[in-house]
């Protein structure tokens, strides 16, 4: 049992320079799910439907949010031991990407949870700054 706890030790300790993008990543994911559990809930009382709570709903955001953790030591892994000279930093960039997606995804329920408009009026500002940083805003 010494010989296996410490093999899981050095794997985990291998990986914990990465710890804080994991952490972020999983404090925006569960954020997001539970902002959606309330837009849900928000949406079928409105629809005048008996809201419950579907347990393959939380599955589908335990998966997505095990893929992204493997997201983020695989590219961490590339980052620190394929392309050390490089820095290309792919993990903080993995990680930047999830979080700026549950982020939109937390401004649409907020929306909706509230009704406060300010929300949508955030994701509209945004949905201009990124087309404007994308090249979409060129064209108008």
């Amino acid at each position: 049992m010494k010989y296996i706890s410490g093999i899981i030790a050095s794997l985990l300790s291998f990986f914990a320079p990465v710890e804080p993008l994991l952490m972020m990543a999983m404090a925006f994911v569960g954020v997001d799910f539970l902002t959606g559990v309330l837009a849900d809930r928000r949406r079928a009382r409105s629809r005048g439907e008996r809201w419950r709570f579907e347990s393959h709903k939380a599955w589908r955001t335990i998966t997505k949010l095990s893929f992204v953790m493997a997201g983020i030591l695989l590219a961490w892994m590339m980052d620190s031991l394929l392309l050390p000279l490089v820095e290309l930093r792919l993990a903080n960039l993995f990680t930047g990407f999830v979080c700026g997606v549950e982020f939109w995804s937390y401004l649409e329920n907020a929306s909706v949870v509230t009704g406060d408009k300010r929300f949508s009026e955030a994701i509209e500002a945004l949905k201009l700054r990124l087309g404007r940083l994308f090249g979409a805003g060129a064209r108008e």
